[in-house]
């Protein structure tokens, strides 16, 4: 048994799980598990650069970090950073500034390699299961990036693509830092559902996703619409990991929140309140690509790209 700490920082988030890790039996017990909306990637699409106060709220997310990693004494820690830091020209900032704080440099990872992670996380309890069987969709709609990986107990195809729930937001509903229509309008709408189309090309060149027998979504947008789906109250991880839902209830919320103002998606009580912008285009990602994949059905996975980093280091 070996105690990890495994930390993602992506577009929209960053995340950390520290975990006890047994690779003989597979398991992996959780001992905390967090989040903290920062927008790392605020403005990346349009200037190329991570804005000054995006990494001050980064790196006050990892003192936090540093303080619960410490106390739970972690053997091991690995930092992925993925889409914004990839993009940015002042990267190296973000990892001189990581690197004082926690002491090991973030590893600004491939999209495939992502890929990977979030496929490993997401289905290592599902091999064997009779109602999710494989080849699985593992499909990750981060802030700045979408992966697609097809595979069975191994990844046969991956690919990540530029589209994601802030990346979309801030190019085609947002002007000059502000909404520019409330809700939004159907000629932004349309604007998303190109773009989306247009990556889901990109994505098929390499990945067969209409293949796949089981699609499972990771990450806050399919979890939001999960917990919308379930009418939670409050978040509830457990509620909502591997809970499964047919197409028009995707498609029956999708509609619901394009069309809610920004006061009525804030209202929505399982809503994040670091998730009210960015869910209409989040949630137009996710029904483009179960319309591509042919998708009946969403599984919903908690177990993530987190778990992946994780097992890497066990």
């Amino acid at each position: 048994m070996t105690r990890v700490a495994a930390i993602d920082c992506g577009t929209n988030s960053i995340r950390l799980l520290v975990a006890d890790a047994d690779p003989e039996t597979g398991q992996l017990v959780d001992l905390d598990r967090r989040m903290e909306i920062v927008r790392l990637g605020q403005g990346v699409d349009r200037t190329g650069r991570l804005a000054p106060e995006a990494l001050e709220r980064t790196f006050a997310a990892c003192r936090e970090y540093a303080e619960v990693i410490k106390e739970h004494g972690a053997e091991r820690l690995r930092f992925v950073a993925t889409s914004a830091s990839r993009d940015a020209e002042n990267r190296d900032d973000f990892v001189h500034g990581v690197l004082d704080i926690l002491g090991v440099e973030p590893e600004v990872i491939s999209g495939d390699q992502e890929a990977e992670f979030s496929f490993t996380g997401a289905t290592k309890e599902l091999t064997g299961h009779p109602d999710m069987a494989g080849p699985y969709l593992v499909v990750d709609i981060g802030g700045g990036s979408t992966e697609f990986v097809v595979g069975d107990d191994h990844v046969r195809a991956a690919r990540s693509v530029d589209v994601g729930c802030v990346r979309m937001t801030e190019r085609h509903l947002v002007r000059d830092g502000v909404v520019a229509a409330d809700p939004p309008t159907e000629a932004q709408l349309a604007a998303i559902r190109a773009d989306v189309e247009a990556a889901l090309d990109l994505a098929e060149e390499t990945v067969p996703l209409r293949e796949a027998h089981t699609l499972v979504g990771l990450a806050g947008s399919v979890t939001t619409v999960a917990g919308i789906a379930l009418g939670l109250d409050a978040y509830d991880s457990a509620a909502i990991h591997h809970s499964r839902f047919p197409y028009a209830r995707v498609a029956e919320i999708a509609d619901m929140l394009v069309r809610s103002t920004h006061a009525e998606r804030a209202a929505i009580p399982v809503m994040h309140p670091g998730r009210v912008d960015v869910i209409a285009a989040g949630v137009l990602v996710l029904l483009a690509i179960m319309e591509r994949a042919g998708a009946a059905e969403l599984v919903v996975s908690e177990h993530d790209i987190l778990d992946g980093i994780a097992w890497s280091i066990a």
